[in-house]
């Protein structure tokens, strides 16, 4: 059986930076030339966008790894990396994008929102050109680039309509669809014959007109995911009312009062404030009934529905019979219907939320080797761009630490003068100055250095 592709989850990664570079001028005539390192170039995005010609996210049901391109590394001469491509990701409109962990939404691609940069691509590095001082005319230090920032997305379509159809399979949601607008969707007597949600719009004569969708026909337990019932119920979220289209001719053996309550309980199972939506119920397939039982079941919906506020319609999607009524008040429910348009508000910031992951650090004692740990992405970063052996390069090193609360996070471990502090292959003697304010001694060597 084929499966319509509305959900689909992937690995997306924005472009690295580029890396500063080191170098020196060399030419004829100059001696002790300045530092002319050039900087990075920046990492390419990744941004989504709107496609109106797609209506399915089959192109992505195997997953797969979009890569924005990297930022090229600086060069002598004072020369600019080349930044990276972005990589534009196509996808159809009512695409929800969801940090696939938390299930928070990202981005909502609807609406007014037809394209958004998800994942921004790291910075271009300073080459060594920009640490030239009167003191450090020589700097021997670029910075390195920022690293891609990466993630895993699920996407879900949710169809963009006013009127959602809502019913059992074989109720005659399909072809009441074809009726009434211009889509043309298969129609066969089978269970599951609409395996896509089908829009049609809906052209009224002096009235305003509205965009339906054909929701695949939902089966008992369907709110719990059986049948295809949570890929179909998601559809129903965005729109603002709903046909509830009953066979009132029971011409497969079921009651259609059954049938509405069992709906509306899938409805309430999977979201409770979809049944808050205005409801209106077409008891459809009259003309099959024998003369007289029509009054008499439609009047039994009527009954029990009608005092809750459900308006009920008898019609005939093969005759037509009651079919004009029914688009009318829909017509006029939805005008006087004052919210405005669904569109799921971000609630995850990639570039925030990455960030702050990659600038966290852990401070532990490591008891077999008797030293205090520093540990963290952005620890690494700094040791790469910081100078250790420049009396003003060591000085930024320690206001580094002790800015980010780190000489604080030692202290909370009782560590004492004398004590080694590893990072990274650097080792430091702890010991505090004069004004009592924690310090490193960078005597101790280098155990790498040491081999």
């Amino acid at each position: 059986m084929p499966v319509f592709v509305d959900k689909a989850k992937i690995f997306i990664s924005s472009g690295k930076g580029g890396d500063g570079h080191i170098s020196f001028r060399r030419e004829k005539f100059v001696a002790n030339g300045g530092p002319d390192g050039g900087d990075g170039g920046k990492g390419g995005d990744i941004i989504f966008q709107v496609d109106e010609g797609l209506n399915t996210l089959a192109d992505f049901h195997y997953g797969g790894k979009y890569k924005a391109e990297n930022g090229q590394d600086g060069n002598k001469r004072r020369c600019h990396g080349k930044n990276g491509s972005d990589l534009i990701i196509k996808v159809p409109e009512g695409t929800v994008i969801k940090e696939a962990e938390s299930g928070k939404v990202i981005a909502d691609m609807s609406r007014d929102n037809k394209e958004m940069v998800v994942l921004k691509g790291g910075k271009g590095g300073n080459g060594n050109m920009h640490y030239a001082t009167s003191t450090m005319q020589a700097p021997k230090y670029a910075q390195p680039g920022q690293p891609a920032l990466e993630l895993e997305v699920l996407l879900e379509l949710k169809v963009i309509a006013d009127v959602g159809l809502v019913g059992f399979p074989n109720v005659g949601k399909s072809t009441f669809l074809s009726k009434v607008s211009n889509a043309k969707p298969k129609i066969a007597n089978y269970h599951f014959t609409t395996l896509t949600p089908m829009l049609g719009v809906v052209d009224l004569d002096d009235a305003r007109g509205f965009v339906v969708a054909d929701i695949p026909g939902l089966i008992e337990g369907a709110s719990e995911g059986a049948g295809l019932g949570h890929e179909f119920l998601r559809h129903i979220e965005r729109t603002r009312m709903m046909i509830h289209v009953v066979d009132a001719a029971s011409t497969e053996g079921r009651d259609p009062l059954e049938d509405i309550e069992l709906i509306n309980n899938e409805l309430a199972g999977y979201n409770a404030d979809i049944t808050k939506k205005p409801q209106v119920i077409a008891a459809n397939k009259i003309d099959m009934l024998p003369e007289g039982e029509d009054a008499e079941i439609i009047q039994k919906i009527r009954d029990q529905y009608e005092p809750l506020g459900v308006k009920v319609f008898a019609i005939s999607t093969l005759t037509g019979k009651g079919v004009n009524e029914l688009l009318y008040y829909v017509s006029r429910t939805l005008s006087e219907i004052q919210e405005k348009p669904i569109v799921f508000e971000q609630e995850y910031f990639p570039e925030e939320a990455l960030r702050t992951a990659d600038e966290a650090f852990e401070v532990f004692y490591d008891q077999e080797e008797a030293e205090y740990v520093i540990e963290g992405p952005k620890i690494e970063k700094m040791l790469g761009y910081t100078n250790l052996e420049s009396e003003k390069g060591f000085a930024f090193f320690q206001k580094f630490l002790a800015d980010n609360g780190i000489l604080d996070e030692l202290e909370k471990l009782h560590i004492q003068e004398g004590d080694t502090v590893r990072m990274y292959g650097f080792k430091f003697e702890y010991y505090r100055n004069a004004d009592t304010q924690p310090v490193f001694d960078d005597s101790v060597e280098d155990e790498e250095e040491e081999e």
